[in-house]
């Protein structure tokens, strides 16, 4: 009894908000693409320039959908298109081996534009780093480019090499590879060359013509995981013509919140500030008319201000755009977007607007202390059920910088160990 009169009160808490879209989609197929495509912060930097960035008088509509009984399986549909137009409308099948792993999966797309129907897998053995990985368009038109006649690969991975090559089932290709790269890192330092004809021809067959190569090595800071904050800086020579300047970096910070709704323990809520800068220009003898060429910049800032609000920002050559984003945690899911681009060149300013209806993860607050030391994942929503978690085992900021990340929820985990 005495212990419950002289029950010390809660220690003040932080709150750590679930990420908006964490892995993002893009990352369930990352297989299918080369590790040149992912290293260099092109997945991160899309992700920022195109999540819940609505094209200008567009209207789109996603919905994913996981049962209970079966949590390796998941669907997802999209409806897409100009507003007062005819919309695309596509669906995906998507299964995954195990939970925590997406590197082995299959996938089975189909859509009203072509190609209509589309198979994707991935096999993956993470303890010889090997893996077979494919795309088949099965009802297209034609196949007269490597983008509509499929291809299937074989690749290699570990924490400090990538090497594979992908080729085209049907004979287009003439026994070439329509892709090969060999990417590596040692430390902070990246370096990567990507091998990848950009058409079918003769001509395009050839290893000793440099625009078929690309070139890029990058500076990278970070775990990987949203609890971490991370740099990453890198240049790219593409098609021996092309210079591309890219810079990433993802802050967490915190702020004091007062919250009517929370315990009086919550005196802080961590947040998410992403921000990216793409430069493209060309290096090469091309001498371009009047309007012809100039070089591409676009930069781009979002703010996760809790679990409910997103609002991103970017401007770019030609365009400018603001989005705000609001979630509600129910089961489903629902978010709602709507973005305002504004034509650079006096085209004026127009909207486009963007739902998804979500159930794939839990809604759940993580609790943290004040100066961010302790991580401690519950359920609870409140800061008694901390206390009463007593087979919890408290993750502390020294583990999170060293790569211990076996205590947190997966969404807070790195997406992957793997390049």
């Amino acid at each position: 009894m005495g212990n419950l009169l002289n029950k010390e009160p809660p220690p003040p808490l932080v709150l750590v908000p679930p990420i908006f879209d964490f892995p993002p989609l893009a990352a369930r197929t990352r297989m299918l693409v080369p590790a040149y495509d992912l290293l260099f912060g092109k997945l991160a930097l899309q992700c920022l320039f195109e999540d819940y960035m609505e094209d200008a008088r567009n209207f789109s509509m996603r919905i994913m959908l996981k049962p209970l009984e079966d949590p390796h399986v998941d669907l997802a549909a999209t409806i897409s298109g100009p507003l007062n137009e005819r919309k695309d409308i596509s669906a995906v099948f998507h299964w995954q081996r195990e939970l925590e792993d997406p590197n082995s999966f299959a996938e089975v797309f189909v859509s009203t534009s072509e190609p209509f129907f589309q198979i994707k897998s991935c096999v993956y053995h993470p303890k010889l780093g090997l893996g077979i990985f494919g795309f088949l368009p099965c009802s297209t038109k034609r196949r007269t480019c490597s983008e509509n006649s499929g291809f299937i690969g074989m690749r290699y991975g570990s924490e400090k090499l990538s090497v594979g090559a992908s080729f085209d089932p049907f004979p287009l290709s003439f026994g070439f590879p329509g892709c090969a790269w060999v990417v590596g890192r040692t430390g902070r330092l990246c370096a990567g060359v990507l091998y990848k004809p950009p058409g079918i021809s003769k001509g395009r067959m050839s290893i000793w013509e440099p625009k078929n190569w690309n070139w890029a090595v990058s500076y990278v800071v970070g775990s990987g995981s949203p609890l971490s904050p991370s740099f990453s800086f890198a240049l790219e020579l593409a098609a021996n013509s092309e210079l591309i300047a890219s810079f990433y970096r993802h802050l967490v910070v915190q702020r004091r919140v007062k919250n009517p709704f929370e315990a009086n323990q919550i005196v802080g809520i961590t947040n998410y500030v992403d921000f990216g800068i793409e430069l493209k220009t060309r290096i090469d003898d091309y001498k371009p008319t009047v309007g012809d060429y100039r070089p591409s910049f676009q930069m781009a800032a979002s703010w996760q201000a809790n679990k409910n609000i997103l609002i991103k920002g970017k401007i770019g050559s030609s365009l400018s755009s603001l989005a705000l984003a609001f979630k509600s945690w129910w089961k489903p899911s629902f978010t709602f977007s709507i973005t305002a681009v504004n034509n650079l060149s006096g085209g004026g300013t127009s909207f486009g607007f963007g739902i998804r209806i979500e159930d794939l993860r839990e809604p759940r607050y993580e609790r943290a202390d004040p100066n961010y030391v302790m991580l401690t994942p519950t359920k609870e929503h409140l800061a008694e059920g901390v206390l009463r978690e007593f087979g919890t085992q408290p993750m502390f900021q020294s583990n999170v910088e060293s790569g211990n990340f076996e205590g947190l929820p997966t969404e807070l985990k790195p997406m992957w160990k793997i390049i």
